[in-house]
């Protein structure tokens, strides 16, 4: 069986040391920089021939650096004789950019970013909790897409929850929400439904279902700058809700993400280590974070030991 080496960028390197500490082992030594122009820097300094090569990297903001760095990482290790890649995304950057809606003058930027990728020569990909599970199908290459969603049910499990309900911030949530609420207990659901006159800005309107005195549980795969779900969580709260819970996967916390979670009146707000926290959103009390090291370190060693992805999903 060939050696399994990880090897991580700079998007994600406290994420990618977990995951090396879960599977007993370190971090392949990579020179990953700048040249004075900006350009992207790497350099492999050690034996990778014929090895089973993890490259950990979310594409998360700075977007195109961080890209650029898997990119030319890839390339580095396919010249260096290795032997399989799998590119491990935790997030998927672009993956809002998947279709064109109503055939306006757009780019399908998910499906460019996948064929970069493919091209370059990365022989499979692994990724966490795809905005669309549909982007699987722009890759020619395998595509494991694990979830996030067992991490944060547990944490749900033992945050004392009274009466829960779980709640979809908009429409499109609703299979997600559905699937938490099925084992969290087989507890109810509700829905917000809301108009977005553009982007990243929402108009909650009004909630399907009845959350009075009961502690609602948002559910959604990625936090933007937060004005969905604080905007449903004042619409929760004005309607009887007893305490409310923000729970996602992604925490892109762009714009003004900090300004709106530190006025918002979530109780807390829970994510996951796919992105890393900016100081100012670490300094804020009701935000915590989970780590997805054991999921991705469990996914890998299956990989690399050829065994099932979605038997780890199985109930």
């Amino acid at each position: 069986m060939p050696d399994m080496k990880l090897f991580a960028g700079n998007a994600t390197p406290e994420l990618a040391q977990r995951i090396a500490n879960r599977l007993y082992t370190s971090l392949g030594d990579a020179a990953v920089g700048r040249f004075s122009d900006g350009e992207v820097s790497v350099q492999i300094n050690e034996n990778v021939r014929g090895g089973d090569i993890f490259i950990i990297q979310s594409t998360c903001a700075p977007t195109n650096d961080n890209l650029m760095e898997l990119v030319v990482m890839v390339d580095a290790l396919r010249r260096a004789s290795a032997g399989r890649i799998t590119a491990v995304i935790p997030y998927f950057g672009y993956a809002r950019q998947d279709r064109r809606v109503r055939s306006a003058r757009v780019p399908i930027t998910a499906k460019v970013v996948a064929d970069f990728l493919s091209s370059v020569g990365v022989d499979r990909v692994l990724t966490v909790d795809l905005h669309a599970e549909q982007i699987q199908g722009f890759f020619d290459v395998p595509v494991d897409n694990v979830f996030g969603s067992p991490i944060l049910l547990e944490d749900m499990m033992q945050i004392g929850l009274e009466n829960p309900i779980v709640v979809s911030p908009d429409i499109g949530g609703v299979v997600r929400a559905r699937a938490i609420a099925k084992l969290l207990n087989d507890t109810d659901m509700a829905i917000i439904d809301k108009r977005r006159p553009r982007a990243n800005v929402s108009q909650v309107m009004h909630i399907i279902g009845d959350v009075a005195g009961r502690d609602c549980v948002l559910v959604d795969d990625m936090i933007d700058t937060g004005g969905t779900l604080c905007k449903a969580a004042e619409a929760l709260k004005e309607r009887g809700a007893k305490r409310v819970f923000a729970y996602a996967t992604h925490p892109i916390f762009s714009g003004n993400a900090v300004e709106n979670l530190r006025k918002s009146v979530l109780d807390q707000v829970i994510v996951c280590d796919t992105i890393p926290l900016s100081e100012e959103i670490r300094s804020l009390p009701n935000v915590r974070t989970l780590t997805l090291s054991g999921m991705l370190a469990e996914a890998i060693r299956r990989i690399s030991n050829e065994e099932s992805i979605s038997a780890m999903f199985e109930h």
